[in-house]
C-alpha cells in the first residue's frame, strides 16, 4: 500500500485503514481474559459501591456543623473558645428564648409567671445542661429573655426544635416568642443542610441524566456514565466517612455538599472523555476489546492530568488556617481520585462488555470518520464549521472574545466579599434571625452572646477598666461557677476587681473562676453581635487592651471575635492560595504539553474567564438576588473550582491538539483537535454546570453563590474560552505556541516527527 504524504494522510488515531492494520497486528487476547478482566473490575466496583451506598444515611454520625468546624486554627477567638469549658464547667452552646408582647404593651404579672413556668419546662428538655435562667425582663417591660445552656455534644438542632415546640405549646396568650442565640442559628444552619444527601443528589443526577440523553440520544449510555459517577461517590464517601470517624478529617455540611457535586461532575466529565475516544474507535471498525484498549490509551493521559490539576489545586487549601478549608482539600481530593479511577477502570470495563450496544439506537457506523479529512472543504457538522470559522477569522475572534471577557471583569469592583452577618447565612425564613431582631429591640444587641476576654487574674482589674471605658460595651461580668447563671457583675474599686452579689440580700459575692492563673470576663455588646458596629467595637477593644496590658496579654473571643478572625483569615488565605494554585497548575500544564508558551496562554485565558465569571456574578448578586454580600472564601472556592476544572477542558483540548499537530502540523492540528473535542467539552461543560447549579437547592448563602459562580463560569469556559478564544489564539500564533519543544519547529518538522 503506498504511503500518502503526511500533509494529506488522515490522523493515525482516526484512520480506519490504520486501525485495521493495528487490529490485525495486535497480539491475540484470550476470550476469557477479554470477558474476565472487565467482569472482575465491574464486580469490584459493585461491591465497593454496595458497601459505601448505605453510608449516605450515616453521614450525620460523623458530620458536624457547629462553629468549631469553621474556626481559624491560630486565631485569638479559637484560643479563647478552647479555654471556655475551664470556666463554665461544661461545654455548652447558649440558646435564648426571647418573648415579647404582641401589642407592644408591658408584660403582665400573669405573663411573667407563665414565662417563669416556661423556663422550668424548657430546662427539663433532653440536651439542656443545668438550669435555664429565670426570665430577665427588658427595661421597657415589654419583653423577657431566658438563657438556656445546651450541651454542645448533643444534637443541637433536635434540642432546639424540642425547645421551640415547648415554647409554642406553653406560651401565654398575648405573647410571641422565638428561640435564637448561637444554638438557634446553629439549628437553622443544620436544617438548611438537611437536603444535602437527598434532594441535592437527586437534582444533580436527574440533571446529568437528562443532558446525557439529549446529547447521546441513547437510554443505556447515560445510565453507564451515571453508574460510574455514583459508584465513584459511594466509594469516596465510604473512605471519607471512616477518616472522619477516626478524626483524621473534619466533615461538615458545606464540605459534604461540595464533595457530592464535585465527584458527580468530575467523574461524568472524565467518563465523557473516555466515551468520546471509545466512540471514535467503534466508529472506525474496532472490536470491543481493541476499542477499549485504544480508547484507554488515548484517554489515560488527559484524564490523569486533569484529575491531577484538580487535586493539586484542592490540596493547596491545606495551607489555609480555616478548619473547613483544610478539611475540603483532602476530602475533595479523595473524591476526585476515585472519580479518575472509576473513569479509567469501571466505565472501560462496562463498555468492554456492552460494546456498540451502549450507543443504541444511534451507534456509530463502522468506517465513519470522526473528523473530516479536509476541514477546508464545505463540510457539515457544527464543530467542522466552527473550525473553518476560527481558521478564517482567528485574530478578530480572539481579540473580540478577550475584550468581552475583560469588560465583564469590571463587575468585580461591585463584589462585596468582606463577610456577611451570621444571621444572613440561611436563605429564606429563619426563626433565629427573627428572634435576634426582636432581642435587639428590647435588650442590648449582644445579649446572650458576649465578647469574652481571657486575661491573667492579676491584670483583670486593668482589663475591666478598659472595658468600662470602651464604646459599644453595655455591661461587664466575670465568669464564676458560684454565681447563678455562671456570671457575676464586676467593677473596679480602688484598682481592685470586685464582684457583686446576685440573689437575696446578704448573699455573699461570688468569687471569679480562676484557671491556670486566668479569669474570663464577659462583655455584653450594645450592638447586635454580627453587625458592623459590633465588629468595630471588638477590633477597637483588642487594640485598647493591647495598648493598656501589652501585646497578647488579653485575648478576645466570642461570636463577634470569631467572625472577625474567620473573615481576616479568609482574606489571608485567598491572597496566599490563589497565586499558589496558578503556579502549581502552570507547572502541570508545562509537563503535559512540553511547552512554556501554551501553558502561559492557557493560564491567562483561565484567569480572564474567572474574572469575567466573578464580575457577572457580582452584578447578579447585587442587582438580581439582592444578596447582603459574600464570605471572603467565596472568591477562593470559586477560583479553585473554576481554574482547576476549567483547566480540565484546556487539557482535553490541547492534549488532543498536540496529538494531531504531531501528524498534521500545528494549525491543522488545532482545527482537528477542536472538531474532535468540541462535542465532549460542550457535553462535559453542560453536565458540570448543571451539577454545580444543583447546589442552589440548598438554602445556604455560601452554597448558592458558589453554585452560580461555578455554573456560569463553566458555561463561559465551554462556549467562549474553549470553543473560540483558545483555538483562535493558538491558530494565530501557530507553531510558536509549542516553544521551546521540538513541536515548535516548522510544520514540516512537526509532520516528520509524527510520521
Amino acid at each position: 500500500m503506498p504511503v500518502e504524504p503526511a500533509s494529506n494522510r488522515p490522523s493515525s488515531t482516526h484512520s480506519a485503514p490504520r486501525g485495521d492494520r493495528r487490529r490485525r497486528a495486535a497480539p491475540r487476547v484470550s476470550r476469557w481474559l477479554r470477558i474476565g478482566i472487565p467482569s472482575v473490575l465491574v464486580l469490584l466496583w459493585v461491591v465497593g459501591g454496595s458497601i459505601g451506598g448505605p453510608f449516605f444515611g450515616r453521614v450525620d454520625q460523623v458530620a458536624t456543623n457547629d462553629q468549631s468546624s469553621f474556626l481559624p486554627q491560630s486565631a485569638d477567638a479559637t484560643k479563647v473558645s478552647e479555654r471556655l469549658t475551664d470556666f463554665t464547667g461544661s461545654d455548652t452552646i447558649p440558646a435564648l428564648v426571647v418573648a415579647a408582647t404582641d401589642d407592644g404593651s408591658s408584660l403582665t404579672d400573669a405573663q411573667r409567671t407563665a414565662l417563669q413556668t416556661l423556663a422550668t419546662d424548657v430546662a427539663s428538655t433532653d440536651g439542656v445542661t443545668g438550669q435555664a435562667s429565670p426570665p430577665v425582663v427588658s427595661a421597657d417591660g415589654q419583653a423577657a429573655q431566658i438563657f438556656v445552656p445546651i450541651d454542645s455534644g448533643s444534637e443541637v438542632r433536635e434540642v432546639v426544635e424540642q425547645i421551640r415546640e415547648r415554647v409554642g405549646a406553653d406560651l401565654p396568650s398575648g405573647v410571641e416568642a422565638w428561640v435564637t442565640g448561637p444554638a438557634g442559628f446553629t439549628a437553622d444552619l443544620v436544617k438548611g443542610f438537611l437536603g444535602i444527601d437527598g434532594l441535592l443528589l437527586v437534582v444533580a443526577l436527574v440533571a446529568v441524566f437528562v443532558i446525557l440523553v439529549v446529547v447521546y440520544r441513547s437510554p443505556l449510555l447515560p445510565l453507564l456514565v451515571l453508574l460510574t459517577s455514583v459508584f465513584a461517590l459511594c466509594v469516596a464517601l465510604l473512605t471519607v466517612w471512616w477518616l472522619a470517624y477516626a478524626g483524621v478529617v473534619v466533615l461538615n455540611g458545606q464540605v459534604q455538599g461540595i464533595l457530592f457535586i464535585l465527584v458527580i461532575g468530575a467523574a461524568t466529565d472524565y467518563a465523557l472523555l473516555y466515551v468520546a475516544r471509545f466512540r471514535e474507535a467503534i466508529g472506525e471498525g474496532e472490536g470491543r476489546w481493541d476499542a477499549t484498549i485504544r480508547a484507554w490509551k488515548g484517554a489515560v493521559e488527559p484524564i490523569l492530568a486533569s484529575g491531577g490539576t484538580v487535586i493539586a489545586g484542592l490540596l493547596c487549601l491545606l495551607l489555609s488556617d480555616l478548619a473547613t478549608n483544610r478539611a475540603l482539600g483532602p476530602i475533595a481530593s479523595i473524591g476526585i481520585a476515585f472519580a479518575v479511577l472509576a473513569a479509567l477502570t469501571f466505565l472501560p470495563a462496562l463498555l468492554a462488555l456492552v460494546g456498540r450496544a451502549a450507543f443504541w439506537p444511534f451507534a456509530p457506523r463502522p468506517g465513519a470518520a470522526t473528523i473530516p479529512a479536509d476541514l477546508t472543504a464545505p463540510v457539515t457538522g457544527v464543530w467542522a464549521r466552527q473550525a473553518r470559522f476560527v481558521a478564517r477569522r482567528s485574530r478578530p475572534v480572539w481579540i473580540v472574545c478577550t475584550l468581552v471577557l475583560l469588560t465583564a471583569c469590571v463587575g468585580v469592583t461591585q463584589l462585596r466579599a468582606d463577610g456577611v452577618p451570621a444571621s444572613d447565612l440561611v436563605l429564606g425564613a429563619s426563626e433565629a434571625r427573627e428572634g435576634q431582631a426582636a432581642l435587639a429591640e428590647h435588650f442590648p444587641g449582644g445579649s446572650g452572646s458576649p465578647a469574652y476576654v481571657l486575661v491573667p487574674e492579676d491584670r483583670a482589674a486593668e482589663a475591666v477598666a478598659v472595658l468600662d471605658a470602651a464604646a459599644g460595651i453595655d455591661s461587664v461580668a466575670v465568669l464564676s461557677t458560684e454565681a447563678p447563671g455562671g456570671q457575676a457583675p464586676v467593677a473596679v474599686t480602688d484598682g481592685r476587681l470586685q464582684t457583686t452579689a446576685v440573689g437575696a440580700p446578704g448573699t455573699p459575692a461570688p468569687a471569679p473562676t480562676v484557671s491556670d492563673g486566668d479569669v474570663l470576663l464577659a462583655a455584653t455588646l450594645a450592638d447586635t453581635v454580627d453587625s458592623p458596629a459590633a465588629d468595630d467595637t471588638v477590633r477597637a477593644l483588642r487594640a485598647d487592651l493591647s495598648t493598656a496590658l501589652g501585646e497578647g496579654t488579653a485575648l478576645v473571643g466570642g461570636v463577634t471575635a470569631t467572625d472577625i478572625d474567620s473573615i481576616d483569615t479568609s482574606i489571608r488565605d485567598r491572597t496566599l492560595i490563589i497565586p499558589l494554585v496558578l503556579v502549581v497548575i502552570l507547572l502541570i500544564l508545562m509537563a503535559l504539553l512540553r511547552s512554556i508558551v501554551a501553558p502561559l496562554i492557557l493560564i491567562g485565558t483561565v484567569i480572564v474567564s474567572f474574572g469575567a465569571a466573578l464580575g457577572v456574578s457580582a452584578v447578579v448578586f447585587d442587582g438580581v438576588f439582592d444578596f447582603p454580600g459574600a464570605d471572603p472564601s467565596v472568591p477562593l472556592y470559586g477560583f479553585v473550582f473554576l481554574v482547576a476544572l476549567g483547566v480540565d477542558y484546556n487539557i482535553f483540548l490541547m492534549s488532543r491538539v498536540r496529538e494531531e499537530s504531531l501528524v498534521h502540523g500545528t494549525r491543522a492540528g488545532i482545527l482537528r483537535g477542536l472538531v474532535a473535542t468540541g462535542g465532549v467539552i460542550t457535553s462535559a461543560g453542560l453536565v458540570l454546570a448543571a451539577t454545580f447549579a444543583a447546589l442552589g437547592v440548598i438554602p445556604i448563602l455560601f452554597l448558592a453563590q458558589i453554585a452560580f459562580i461555578v455554573a456560569f463560569g463553566v458555561l463561559l469556559d465551554t462556549f467562549v474560552v474553549r470553543s473560540l478564544l483558545v483555538p483562535a489564539l493558538a491558530y494565530d500564533l501557530g507553531r510558536r505556541i509549542w516553544w521551546p519543544s521540538t513541536l515548535g519547529r516548522t510544520d514540516a518538522d512537526a509532520r516528520r516527527l509524527g510520521a
